[in-house]
């Protein structure tokens, strides 16, 4: 992905601060993809071509870690992304050891892979809609574009378990939910930490947590929150154009709004 990116159009009178340290910290916890592969791996000790699909889809979130980070060193010629990501992985680390999907089971695990993907794919659209600086937008819109292709990956896998496990559809939305409030989880939080804070800062989750969320949230827009809810919706196994998901859709994009105006207000 890196190696065709047009580094060359670069324009720093474009990059703006706020936007710089969310993808400083995009760039940490896409960069840290293999430990979540080897996870996988193990969840699906018994089947190569999961295992094989998981490889694949963890070499490309690496490469997106990569070329944000090239990006942010751009913006920012003191910052360097080898150095923070050293700090993030010393602070967080899944359990990579895992021997059984925490999701209770392997359907349940692919729908919540199908969530991380609708959660970046729709993350990614709203940043390269919201900068004007022309390579980060081509990042992000390249970026938007595998993570769409990586819910349909999982999305495919999914459903070969689907016809072992059977799942009801409560089931696979309450896992989809679940995931989806994991993004106020440890993770996000010291990523944005690790990439931003000074080095003899302490860790505060709810401090960053709140910073994270607050510049992340006013990015979004109501498309790509609709969308987002449509694919969780499908993932779920509901109809995504019912009335029930336009609703919800709608409901989303209030939380995203009203979430972003009071961390605004709380001045995070």
């Amino acid at each position: 992905m890196d190696t065709d990116i047009p580094w060359d159009r670069f324009d720093p009178s474009k990059v703006d601060p706020e936007l710089l340290k969310i993808i400083k910290a995009a760039s940490m916890v896409e960069f840290n993809a293999r430990d979540y592969a080897q996870y996988l791996c193990n969840v699906f000790h018994d089947d190569p071509k999961f295992q094989e699909d998981a490889k694949a889809w963890a070499h490309e979130e690496v490469q997106h870690g990569a070329s944000l980070g090239r990006w942010c060193e751009y913006a920012d010629p003191d910052w360097n992304h080898d150095k923070h990501f050293e700090r993030f992985v010393a602070g967080f680390r899944p359990d990579v050891d895992a021997s059984k999907s925490i999701r209770g089971s392997r359907a349940g695990e692919l729908v919540a892979r199908c969530m991380v993907e609708v959660g970046t794919s729709s993350y990614y659209g709203s940043l390269g809609a919201a900068t004007d600086e022309p390579v980060l937008k081509e990042i992000c819109k390249r970026i938007a574009a595998d993570e769409l292709r990586h819910y349909k990956l999982f999305y495919a896998n999914m459903k070969r378990y689907l016809e072992v496990e059977h799942p009801s559809k409560l089931q696979r939305f309450r896992v989809a939910m679940g995931r989806v409030l994991e993004t106020e989880d440890d993770e996000l939080s010291y990523a944005y930490y690790a990439a931003n804070a000074p080095e003899d800062a302490p860790y505060d989750r709810d401090r960053y947590n709140k910073a994270y969320m607050r510049r992340a949230f006013q990015f979004y827009h109501p498309k790509q929150i609709e969308r987002a809810v449509s694919m969780t919706w499908k993932a779920s196994g509901f109809d995504p154009q019912s009335r029930v998901a336009k609703l919800a859709a709608r409901g989303a994009w209030w939380f995203v709004r009203h979430r972003a105006q009071k961390l605004a207000r709380a001045g995070m």
